[in-house]
């Protein structure tokens, strides 16, 4: 039988949702507490790839059992009780036996969150830019993403895709009680194109580069041409939808 299991976690001291070979994942922590709880082999496939230090407010994954879960709400208590603070489960459904957190998802949204000054208590939760910003010009540039649909300057190199198409349909940069937010939302997002594209909108922020010259780094195609990444603690994966 499938279940879906939503959860949460703080990405700072993970590589990331995925399994590593050298180093401790998100991934590997929940499957170890499943598999210990359930008594049988679990293995979660989760909804999206974060990469190592960002965080998530909302995230998903599926998994397989042999049997049906009977108190989904005592397995959310054990589950909590063993996996670390930073991680936390929410709810555990079951759906059908075909469906896929990764494939039947509709859309993710990500924020990128920004302060102006060292804040002890945000530090590990968003990047400190201490240089002034044309917010106006960033959300010009920003507009321009709704427009097109190749993404691949804002890809990493050597990723094995189909292709870089992605659909965004909003884009926006909004500042609220001294935190400058990026807030993007997509059917899907490539590896590192959310802390590439910030990289790229701060340096059209500083004035380093034109509107017009985002525009061509978008129909460049080259990751060669984009800024570079944003640090990885300003990330968050906020929403995953499904039909």
């Amino acid at each position: 039988m499938r279940y879906f299991i939503e959860f949460s976690y703080k990405g700072t001291n993970y590589s990331g949702w995925q399994r590593q070979n050298n180093a401790i994942s998100v991934q590997q922590l929940l499957d170890a507490a499943l598999t210990l709880i359930l008594r049988e082999n679990i293995e979660t496939v989760g909804s999206s790839r974060t990469d190592t230090g960002v965080h998530a407010e909302q995230q998903y994954a599926h998994f397989d059992v042999d049997k049906e879960l009977n108190n989904t709400e005592q397995l959310i208590y054990r589950l909590n009780s063993r996996l670390p603070f930073d991680i936390a489960v929410h709810r555990i459904f079951l759906v059908a036996e075909s469906a896929h957190s990764r494939f039947d998802a509709t859309h993710r949204r990500y924020e990128y969150r920004i302060i102006y000054r060292k804040n002890p208590f945000l530090s590990e939760q968003s990047h400190v830019f201490h240089k002034p910003l044309d917010i106006g010009k960033m959300n010009e540039a920003a507009v321009l993403l709704l427009r097109y649909k190749n993404f691949e300057s804002f890809s990493k190199i050597h990723t094995q895709v189909n292709n870089f198409l992605c659909d965004i349909t909003i884009a926006e940069w909004v500042e609220k009680d001294g935190i400058l937010t990026f807030n993007i939302k997509a059917n899907r997002f490539l590896r590192g194109m959310v802390r590439a594209l910030v990289g790229t909108l701060l340096e059209v922020g500083t004035g380093k580069r034109s509107i017009e010259d985002f525009e061509k780094i978008i129909l460049a195609q080259d990751r060669s041409r984009a800024g570079a990444q944003a640090p990885a603690q300003g990330l968050f994966l906020v929403e995953v939808g499904y039909p």
